[in-house]
């Protein structure tokens, strides 16, 4: 297999919108990540039923005698073994940075995590352009509901502020709620995903072993298609998983460009960086009382 390197570079009081409703920092199509070198070949996948509509990926047959299995097995088994090592991470810190597709723009956020999984307790300070916002979430505590404290402006006025986790105000531009948040979540997000493509053809899917992010060596595993279909929620999507830990530390899905002689644009990513696992965070990491914190 050809070997692959991916360098990633470079209004009234409103109730404090937790993952960045309000419109952040857009970025240019020359912001996004680019794309890996020196693909290999699409992997083939046998034969596919020729009578399914216009509309829909074509279903694969079965495996033929010779045991030839469907591209994404190999990938679903390493996300799994990645999903493995989470069972053993107890807490991690981290520097979580996300860019959601608004509309035709990038609104970019970065922010500092805590994250204790049992119970689930959660605190994010964000950075630009929302720098000084507080959420805190720990599951049952505050009657389910998460709080949050803007940095600055009008929505400081507001003071700590408490909603359900499912309230769109309290919701992501991607529609996902507080407890969806963090490296466990988004990994079997992608699991899920791929399971359900695998019942189909026209996927092909690419290994980078000796990837690198940030100077990290990580191993980078790449599904695509060729042409929009109602199966299939985005054009590209790619998992990174750290060469030492063997955590997923970055998770990239691209749409379907208008004109295939483009690049697929990018509409989500998820960056978990400077991570530092099973650091001890207690209860003080998640009390709204904290004398570090502004609730």
């Amino acid at each position: 297999m050809t070997v692959g390197a991916i360098m990633c570079r470079r209004g009234g009081l409103l109730l404090l919108l937790f993952m960045g409703g309000l419109i952040g920092r857009s970025l240019h199509a020359e912001d996004a990540p680019p794309q890996p070198a020196e693909l290999t070949d699409p992997v083939p996948i046998g034969a596919t039923d020729e009578h399914e509509s216009p509309g829909d990926a074509p279903r694969v047959a079965a495996a033929s005698a010779g045991g030839i299995e469907h591209p994404l097995a190999p990938a679903i088994r390493l996300a799994q073994r990645s999903l493995a090592k989470l069972k053993s991470v107890a807490d991690y810190e981290t520097t979580l940075t996300k860019r959601e597709r608004l509309e035709e723009r990038l609104v970019e956020q970065t922010m500092h995590m805590k994250l204790r999984e049992e119970p689930l307790s959660i605190y994010l300070k964000y950075g630009e352009p929302f720098a000084g916002r507080e959420v805190l979430f720990v599951r049952g505590e505050n009657e389910g509901r998460l709080l949050t404290r803007g940095g600055s402006g009008l929505s400081s006025l507001a003071g700590t502020v408490s909603l359900d986790p499912h309230n769109p105000a309290a919701l992501g531009e991607g529609g996902h709620p507080i407890t969806e948040t963090g490296m466990r979540p988004m990994l079997e997000t992608i699991i899920t995903q791929w399971k359900r493509e695998s019942l189909y053809g026209e996927i092909d899917v690419q290994f980078y072993p000796d990837a690198k992010l940030r100077g990290r060596p990580c191993e980078v595993i790449e599904s695509s298609h060729p042409r929009p279909r109602r199966q299939f929620k985005s054009q590209k999507t790619r998992l990174y998983i750290d060469g030492e830990t063997g955590l997923p530390v970055r998770f990239e899905q691209y749409g379907f460009a208008d004109d295939r002689d483009q690049d697929p644009p990018l509409d989500t990513l998820s960056e978990f960086g400077n991570l530092r696992t099973n650091v001890g965070l207690t209860d003080e990491d998640f009390d709204r009382n904290n004398p570090s914190y502004s609730f």
